[in-house]
């Protein structure tokens, strides 16, 4: 799937060292975002774990998390620090995410459409190396990882 930005050596410093810190709580980083906002700069984690998120999670990483940066100093400019879940339409980047999520109901944007189909809103049912398998209203459709554009669980309201 495309990437949204290029990593910066910075973003993959800041990666390295939230990675221990995110899994010593039990949880897994899904995104580290370091980027200027409207009030500054923003160093955003977003976490999850098997049975959800919930504040504890965020608030005893951010501590932990902050008191690291405080001895490594790696950000030369003023920031602040965000700890989050990814929310009930997260973004789907990898395989792993496609796994996690099987069951569930998704939004596949493709660089060209399949089948006439783009979007593609199903339930994601298998899922390999190579592809993902989605049950729509028009049947099954199998998307290759290549020709992804962007995907997120899809909510129904």
């Amino acid at each position: 799937m495309e990437e949204e930005a290029i990593e910066s050596p910075l973003v993959r410093r800041l990666t390295q060292l939230a990675l221990p810190v995110v899994a010593d709580f039990g949880c897994e980083l899904v995104e580290l975002q370091f980027k200027r906002e409207a009030p500054g700069w923003l160093l955003r984690l977003i976490i999850d774990k098997e049975n959800g998120v919930g504040i504890d999670d965020c608030s005893r990483i951010s501590r932990e998390f902050a008191h690291l940066l405080e001895v490594e100093d790696p950000i030369e400019q003023a920031y602040s620090l965000e700890v989050s879940s990814p929310g009930l339409d997260r973004p789907l980047k990898t395989e792993r995410d496609f796994v996690r999520c099987r069951g569930k109901k998704a939004k596949v944007v493709l660089r060209e459409p399949i089948d006439g189909q783009n979007p593609c809103i199903g339930l994601i049912e298998e899922v390999n190396q190579e592809s993902v398998t989605l049950r729509t209203d028009q049947g099954i459709i199998e998307i290759p990882f290549a020709r992804m554009k962007r995907a997120r669980l899809f909510i129904e309201f």
